[in-house]
């Protein structure tokens, strides 16, 4: 592969190529699902920044559990990477013998919200605002409703359903994750020391050469980087290689 391939050649291609050699994982559309089939409320609002920059999501799967009124709730959360992951994440943790499986999820700029069978807006909303409202992101809280006999009526659910699934985010242990970044450029041999340094120096990962450039004394060199750290590994880079080097990033 030249230079004068990689940068004249459509983005679509080069993307191709690129993901194709890190071996990236590329989130499949958005499918949606019911659970039990009732009352799903879907919002999709396609954004490339929601898969870029750094989050805060669950570090592990925590529950809580409350009686209001002899109805028994259990909220229980967990990191899901994808929305593809939430399908798995509800058939694992529902009750089939409960009243009601109840649930929200947001995954970047995407949410998802199921009253399963309580009155519309009063179960799946309020746990998505109680997710929205902590600040985390690629989880999902179910809600599992054993009913006590005792109505509650919209506000006292929206209470009861907003309130434990608050509660069980409220202490539970996170963990910041930082996006990373696809990038590539050509390096001439005796260059490729003072490349791998700045690589390591700013923890860049996933690190592959190849040397068919079409070029003598030539490799091309991809990698990943944490996202905020790509400016700052781009200036070290050419400061030290003291060359007019081309990045490719995506």
């Amino acid at each position: 592969m030249s230079a004068s391939w990689l940068f004249s050649t459509p983005c679509s291609k080069l993307n191709h190529h690129l993901r194709r050699r890190n071996h990236l994982l590329i989130l499949s559309p958005a499918f949606l699902f019911s659970g039990t089939g009732k009352q799903m409320v879907t919002t999709s609002s396609a954004s490339s920044s929601s898969n870029r920059g750094a989050f805060t999501t669950l570090k592990e799967r925590v529950s809580f559990e409350k009686e209001i009124k002899k109805s028994k709730f259990i909220a229980i959360a967990g990191h899901i990477p994808d929305e593809g992951s939430a399908q798995s994440f509800l058939s694992e943790v529902r009750d089939p013998r409960a009243t009601h499986n109840c649930w929200a999820y947001k995954v970047g700029e995407q949410y998802r919200t199921n009253d399963d069978g309580e009155p519309s807006g009063t179960a799946g909303k309020p746990i998505h605002s109680a997710i929205a409202s902590s600040g985390l992101d690629r989880i999902m809280v179910v809600v599992i409703r054993h009913f006590g006999g005792i109505k509650l009526g919209t506000g006292g659910l929206v209470r009861a359903y907003g309130g434990v699934a608050a509660e069980c985010l409220r202490n539970a242990p996170t963990c910041l994750i930082k996006s990373k970044v696809p990038m590539g450029l050509e390096v001439p041999f005796e260059l490729l020391g003072v490349l791998y340094h700045q690589l390591q120096s700013f923890q860049a990962e996933d690190i592959k050469q190849d040397y068919d450039t079409g070029k003598d004394g030539v490799t091309m060199v991809t990698f990943k980087a944490d996202f905020d750290c790509v400016q700052g590994l781009e200036e070290a880079i050419k400061a030290n290689c003291s060359r007019d080097i081309v990045f490719y990033k995506r």
